[in-house]
């Protein structure tokens, strides 16, 4: 299996079009946000991983999410996987991040110790 994209949403949505295909709608894709209060601040973020199993796969394997600022890993998740062969899947991931100052928190995300695919967000202060 390989990751497809990987983005912090405010929403997805889930709809059939014709024909039967499937369309995900994301909302709200960031990689920065103003923080509605000082730090010490706890965020819980959604993050959407889109993942493509291969025809020649058995449809199942492990999603591993690390999150890190500089070399400190702040959360991790591992959560199953099991997409139909020749499909698409998606996960959702929903750690709880405390940012003690502003700054910048990678996304690190794996399928069964496969390459890594990166994702930062970037805390910025309160708007005034």
């Amino acid at each position: 299996m390989q990751i497809v994209a990987a983005l912090f949403i405010d929403e997805m949505a889930m709809r059939q079009v014709a024909g039967g295909a499937t369309r995900i709608d994301l909302l709200g894709v960031q990689f920065s946000g103003a923080a509605p209060q000082p730090v010490p601040y706890t965020w819980t973020p959604h993050l959407v991983v889109l993942v493509h199993c291969p025809l020649d796969h058995a449809g199942v394997a492990a999603l591993e999410v690390t999150f890190h600022v500089g070399a400190e890993e702040l959360a991790r998740n591992v959560q199953p996987l099991q997409i139909q062969p020749g499909k698409f899947g998606r996960q959702l991931v929903r750690p709880e991040i405390t940012f003690e100052d502003y700054s910048t928190v990678e996304a690190r995300c794996r399928v069964d110790l496969g390459p890594t695919t990166t994702v930062p967000y970037t805390l910025l202060p309160p708007a005034a």
